[in-house]
């Protein structure tokens, strides 16, 4: 499948881009981005240079996805969700100078295949949202949050671990440190580690 560009974006020549992505109004993608196939960039949405999405990414409106950022296979990104990258982030250095290119340290946030960023969230840089996990709209993320994990709040906590389709798990048994969790809606079974269950608050 081709890919699709709105006349209002604007694309680097040297972004690489998968067959079957769709690039809507007004979004712009930087030199060095990689993105996948069948991903799909709503409007207003901007990629940073050097910026890598999986295939299958969805962002909607509105998205900044800065510099040191990755997203794995499958991510969602809701409208509006905001990245950083960086931990001590000033305009100008102690003796008013402006800052440079060179005044700051990279800080880099990976997010994985399948894992769901809820509308205005916010991914403090330096963090790893594991595969599949889920983050409630509004949330300001600050630390890690494990495979299947579900969290919100400000900050985010773990409140529990969901489903691929979407549905709060419960649990079943625990054998060999290992936490079997069903789903009530598609009858998946899911095992959570039980250092990380526990975690849930």
């Amino acid at each position: 499948m081709a890919v699709r560009i709105h006349e209002s974006a604007e694309v680097a020549s040297d972004a690489v881009i998968g067959d079957g992505t769709s690039i809507w109004h007004q979004c712009q993608v930087r030199p060095g981005a990689r993105i996948g196939q069948n991903c799909i960039l709503g409007k207003g949405v901007y990629i940073d240079a050097g910026v890598v999405l999986g295939s299958n990414v969805k962002i909607q409106n509105y998205v900044s996805v800065f510099h040191g950022v990755t997203m794995e296979d499958g991510v969602f990104v809701g409208p509006h969700v905001c990245f950083t990258n960086d931990m001590r982030p000033r305009a100008i250095n102690p003796d008013g100078s402006l800052k440079s290119a060179d005044d700051w340290e990279l800080s880099k946030t990976l997010i994985k295949k399948g894992a769901a960023l809820g509308a205005n969230s916010t991914i403090r840089c330096g963090v790893t949202i594991d595969e599949w996990a889920m983050v409630g709209s509004g949330s300001v993320v600050t630390r890690d949050v494990p495979a299947y994990g579900l969290v919100y709040g400000n900050p985010a906590k773990l409140n529990g671990f969901v489903c691929p389709c979407g549905e709060v798990l419960e649990k079943e048994e625990e054998k060999d440190g290992l936490v079997t969790a069903r789903c009530p809606k598609c009858e998946a079974r899911i095992e959570i580690a039980k250092e990380d269950w526990e975690k849930v608050e």
